[in-house]
């Protein structure tokens, strides 16, 4: 589905800011909803509320399936449906990401959060590459699968189990809206790894500038747009599957910031490559450290958040990483169209390694953050 939008709108535009407005129409709804969609999966059964959110995914995206068959869709159709999937997603996220102490115990949770990662990159790889391929089919049946695709979950939740009895029903106040902001000031390792993924994925979004590279510097067509796509999940996956096997040791903190130096040296050779092997090189290797900031922000947030604050503090985790997704991608396609994509890039991978090294004296307890196992929830 994102490649498909996302090519669709450079071929229908053939601007480098319209990539850059598809993912700021995707990041505006999250910001008023995040705080009102936390308390609502820390008072709801989350589960019904994720089979809500799908049903609405299938509705529209064969909407859109329908349009382009009828050969009607235009880039303010593209906008709508990106606009009203961003909404959707900022309740689903937060529910989503509360599934997982549910599932595993807390012993587990960090194997089981790179577990987790391994099989949404496996479908982060398979989409990509066969959107590139079923592009050529036609945006009707890229669409067609995407709902499809949608199906399949919708029916994977239904069949899932979860052990959540949501607390007594109790008033909605600014107090509780907000208690999630409020705790992660109060866990100041949480807030510094959140927002440090925030601020390296913002800066170094170079997966926003993938259709221009694969179409006017690399010149690989929408084959090879899928090929780039999947390159930065390959990587994901085969470090996944490394943690899932050979979990974190010491010092987490540490190779958090770490991984985040090599995202942002990746995102420069990325950006300096006209060479397709060397690109995707660049590509997995961005996955491969990502992916490391990622299971441990994870496993973090699980393990030091009591449950009756986990959708509250899932949600700004949710509206971190849209800011640093969708806002990325705008931020890339305005830097894009003003100084050029490539420049924007290397800028961007500069400005990663900066706010890595910045953040260690910002943020003593998280550089100090040893052993994920050891790490407690604090009640606020």
């Amino acid at each position: 589905m994102t490649i498909a939008i996302g090519w669709q709108i450079y071929t229908l535009t053939h601007s480098v800011a319209a990539l850059g407005y598809l993912g700021l129409v995707q990041f505006l709804p999250m910001v008023p909803l995040t705080f009102v969609s936390g308390h609502v999966a820390d008072r709801f059964n989350r589960r019904t509320i994720v089979l809500l959110c799908q049903i609405v995914e299938i509705l529209s995206t064969a909407a859109i399936a329908l349009a382009a068959w009828m050969h009607a869709l235009t880039p303010i159709m593209i906008y709508l449906f990106a606009a009203m999937y961003g909404a959707i997603r900022s309740f689903e996220m937060p529910c989503q990401q509360a599934f997982l102490p549910a599932i595993a115990p807390p012993a587990l949770l960090p194997r089981a959060q790179a577990l987790m990662s391994s099989l949404f990159m496996t479908a982060s790889i398979v989409g990509p590459s066969l959107g590139g391929l079923l592009y050529g089919l036609g945006p009707f049946t890229c669409y067609s699968i995407s709902t499809l695709g949608f199906v399949i979950a919708f029916c994977g939740t239904l069949a899932l189990r979860l052990d959540h009895t949501p607390p007594p029903k109790a008033p909605i106040t600014l107090a509780s809206v907000f208690a999630g902001m409020g705790f992660l000031n109060k866990r100041r390792d949480l807030l510094g790894a959140i927002s440090m993924d925030l601020f390296a994925v913002l800066l170094g979004g170079a997966t926003a500038m993938l259709p221009v590279y694969a179409d006017s510097i690399l010149h690989v067509g929408p084959v090879g747009l899928g090929l780039l796509r999947a390159a930065p999940a390959i990587g994901a996956l085969l470090m996944s599957w490394w943690l899932s096997t050979r979990p974190l040791g010491r010092h987490a903190g540490r190779t958090m910031t770490i991984s985040v130096v090599v995202f942002g040296i990746a995102t420069i050779v990325f950006g300096i490559s006209h060479v397709a092997w060397l690109s995707i090189l660049a590509l997995l290797v961005l996955g491969a450290s990502d992916v490391i900031s990622m299971v441990i922000r994870g496993s973090l947030i699980q393990l030091a958040t009591p449950d009756s604050m986990r959708g509250r503090v899932s949600a700004v985790n949710a509206l971190f990483i849209g800011s640093s997704n969708q806002l990325g991608e705008f931020e890339s396609g305005m830097l894009g169209t003003a100084i050029g994509p490539e420049a924007a890039v290397v800028a961007g991978g500069i400005g990663t390694i900066v706010v890595a090294i910045t953040w260690i004296p910002m943020f003593p307890r998280l550089w100090k953050l040893d052993r994920l196992e050891d790490v407690k929830p604090e009640e606020v």
